[in-house]
C-alpha cells in the first residue's frame, strides 16, 4: 500500500504567473484603449490649453495667459457665457415646469391616453438638425413661416424672430423647450406611475385636499426624477451646440452664441486651439462646480424610499 502511495504523484500547482500573463494578454487592447483614447486626450489638451497653438506650428507655452486672457480680454467669452447661463435657467426649469405638468395630464384616466403619449414622444425620435431646421422654416420672417403666417391673420406684424438681437436666443429657447418635453414628461410619468396608491388614498380620508396631496405627497414622490432631470438637462444646457448652430450659426451679432458654439470657432475657424481648450476645461469646472452643488443640496429636498 505504501509503494502504491509513494508512485502517485500530487497534483501539480497552476503557475499563478501563467494566469497573470493570461489575463494581461486579455486586458490589455481595453487599458490601451483607454490610454490611447481617454487618457491621452484629456493629458494633451490640459497642456494645450496652457499654450498657444495653431495646428501648424510647435506649441508655445503661455502658462494661465490662455485663461487670463478670456476673462479679461475677450468680451465676446463673456457675452457667449451670458448667453449660455440664459439658454440653461430657462430650458431647466422651465422646461421641468412644462414637462411635470403635462405629465401630470398624461397620468390621468382619459380616453387616447397611450395615443396622447406617442405623440408627446414624437420630438425625442426627431433629429435635432431636422427639428432645428423645421423650426427655422416656421420662425422664417416672409410670408412662408406659419408663425408669421399666424400672426397675420390676427392682425399683428410679421416678427424676425431669428434675426432680430433681442428675439432670437428666445426663439431658440422655445424649440429646445419643444424638443426635450417629450423626454422629460415620459421620465416624469413613469415617476408619478411609481408613487404607491395607498398614499393618496390615505391622505384622503385625512381629508386632504388636492393641493395638499400634491405639494406631502407628489412632489416628495418624484423628488429622485426631479434630481436627475435637474442634473442631466443643466449638464447638456451648458454643451448645447447643435440647436443654435443650425438655427442661427450663434447670430445676428452673437446674440445666440454659446459658450461652445465660441469653442469650436476659436478652434476650427481661426485656429487657436489654447484658447479653445481653455475654454473647454471653463465648461468642464462649470459642469463639475454645478453637479457638486447640486448632489450637495439633494439632500435637502430628494426623498428616497427606504426599502427593507
Amino acid at each position: 500500500m505504501s509503494a502504491v502511495m509513494n508512485t502517485v504523484k500530487p497534483p501539480r500547482k497552476r503557475s499563478h504567473r501563467g494566469d497573470e500573463l493570461t489575463a494581461w494578454v486579455f486586458v490589455f487592447p481595453v487599458v490601451a484603449g483607454i490610454l490611447l483614447f481617454n487618457v491621452y486626450p484629456i493629458v494633451f489638451s490640459l497642456y494645450i490649453s496652457f499654450t498657444r497653438w495653431n495646428l501648424i506650428t510647435p506649441p508655445t507655452w503661455v502658462g494661465l495667459g490662455n485663461y487670463v486672457h478670456l476673462f479679461t480680454a475677450d468680451p465676446t467669452f463673456f457675452l457667449t457665457l451670458r448667453n449660455t447661463l440664459i439658454y440653461a435657467f430657462c430650458t431647466v426649469f422651465i422646461g421641468i415646469f412644462l414637462a411635470l405638468s403635462l405629465a401630470l395630464l398624461l397620468n390621468m384616466k382619459i380616453a387616447g391616453q397611450s395615443l396622447f403619449r406617442a405623440i408627446i414622444f414624437v420630438p425625442v425620435i426627431v433629429p435635432t438638425a431636422a427639428a432645428a431646421l423645421t423650426w427655422a422654416w416656421l420662425y422664417d420672417a416672409s410670408s412662408a413661416g406659419i408663425i408669421n403666417a399666424g400672426l397675420k391673420f390676427f392682425g399683428v406684424a410679421p416678427i424676425p424672430w431669428l434675426t432680430n438681437t433681442h428675439v432670437a436666443l428666445w426663439a431658440v429657447i422655445i424649440e429646445a423647450l419643444w424638443a426635450q418635453l417629450g423626454f422629460n414628461s415620459v421620465i416624469f410619468l413613469a415617476g408619478l406611475q411609481n408613487i404607491p396608491e395607498e398614499y393618496y388614498e390615505a391622505a384622503e380620508l385625512d381629508g386632504a385636499n388636492a393641493w395638499q396631496k400634491f405639494v406631502h405627497i407628489t412632489l416628495p414622490g418624484i423628488s429622485p426624477v426631479t434630481f436627475f432631470i435637474l442634473v442631466t438637462s443643466l449638464i447638456a444646457a451648458i454643451q448645447v451646440f447643435d440647436i443654435p448652430w443650425v438655427m442661427t450659426t450663434g447670430g445676428p451679432a452673437n446674440a445666440t452664441q454659446m459658450i461652445v458654439i465660441y469653442l469650436y470657432l476659436n478652434a476650427f475657424r481661426l485656429q487657436r486651439m489654447g484658447i479653445a481648450t481653455a475654454m473647454g476645461y471653463i465648461v468642464f469646472m462649470t459642469i463639475l462646480v454645478v453637479t457638486f452643488i447640486n448632489f450637495r443640496l439633494q439632500k435637502h429636498w430628494v426623498f428616497y424610499e427606504e426599502t427593507t
